[in-house]
């Protein structure tokens, strides 16, 4: 927290030019750390040391650009100055500007290039750069696909605890990709990643013990871990749960609640599933009427039970 002599010092330092308490005033100020938390006040100091080359200051005014705080949205200017800071060897912006070569967000899209961001930023020990790198090995994407590859970077991130690259070193041991298939070593992974509130990694858990692929059938650990990710608004996970409340557990009111917030995430077959739900007022008062708008919304992204009943009813 800055002390009222703190804020002074920097201010004073900042009005004279340093670059480096220009950028400590601008996180300040971004933080409310001993001042009134101000976006304007931020990027103006942000900014004052970024055109001084200071790479840190280059990276924040970047993604000030990028998420149009204190400033409007403007993807290319984001661009040029993460591309300030990365060629000075920023880590984070390093692995910035890969993820926007790979979205094509402000710059054209370009897998290569986003590659060789990911690079430089992995090789800097960047976790998320690691598991980025590792995903593109084993996916072919800006690179010929090579497995070993993929999962020395996912295993140097996961051993480092990024919870993303634990889960995706999981999913390869589970899916036999490139490695020999290990379900103990993908539960592994996944375990590691799932304590540390990665909702992908509890969903796939969920899945494991509910199917009881490498472990016993559990569904009670499957309804912990599914319950984890879709309080975190998992739509698959808040589907899943739906389908073992409406089919083992027969609890309809809880498959209803969970039903809804997966279809109002888009999830078709939860759409649907609502729908069948309030048609036949299991757990719920009937509601044909709202049972139609939900087996329409399901029909529309190509579900064809949706469109039957939905004929069904329609015509009757």
């Amino acid at each position: 927290m800055g002390t009222n002599a703190e804020l002074k010092l920097y201010k004073t330092l900042a009005e004279t030019g340093d670059a480096s308490a220009q950028n400590r005033l601008g996180l300040m100020y971004q933080d409310g750390d001993g001042v009134t938390q101000d976006d304007a006040e931020a990027v103006k100091w942000f900014l004052k040391a970024a055109e001084q080359g200071h790479a840190d200051a280059q990276y924040n005014i970047g993604g000030r650009y990028q998420a149009g705080k204190g400033m409007p949205h403007n993807d290319a200017e984001a661009v040029t100055w993460f591309l300030k800071a990365a060629e000075q060897g920023h880590v984070n912006a390093q692995n910035q500007l890969g993820v926007i070569y790979q979205n094509g967000k402000g710059i054209p899209q370009d897998d290569a290039e986003a590659v060789k961001w990911f690079t430089k930023a992995a090789e800097q020990d960047h976790t998320e750069a690691q598991n980025n790198l590792g995903l593109c090995y084993q996916t072919g994407r800006g690179i010929e696909k090579d497995f070993d590859e993929a999962r020395r970077w996912l295993r140097q991130a996961a051993e480092h605890d990024n919870t993303n690259a634990q889960n995706n070193l999981g999913l390869m041991y589970q899916n036999g990709e490139g490695v020999d298939q290990d379900y103990a070593e993908a539960i592994k992974w996944f375990v590691k990643a799932a304590e540390q509130g990665n909702l992908d990694a509890q969903y796939n858990l969920g899945c494991i013990y509910r199917d009881g692929k490498g472990v016993s059938m559990h569904y009670a650990t499957a309804i912990k871990w599914f319950t984890k990710a879709a309080e975190q608004g998992h739509a698959l996970a808040q589907h899943n749960l739906g389908l073992m409340y409406s089919s083992g557990l027969q609890d309809y009111a809880e498959a209803a609640r969970w039903f809804l917030k997966a279809a109002e995430q888009g999830i078709a077959d939860a759409q649907f599933n609502f729908g069948v739900i309030l048609e036949e007022g299991r757990g719920v008062k009937k509601d044909p009427a709202s049972a139609e708008v939900w087996y329409g919304e399901a029909a529309e992204q190509g579900h064809e039970e949706a469109k039957k009943r939905l004929e069904k009813m329609q015509n009757s």
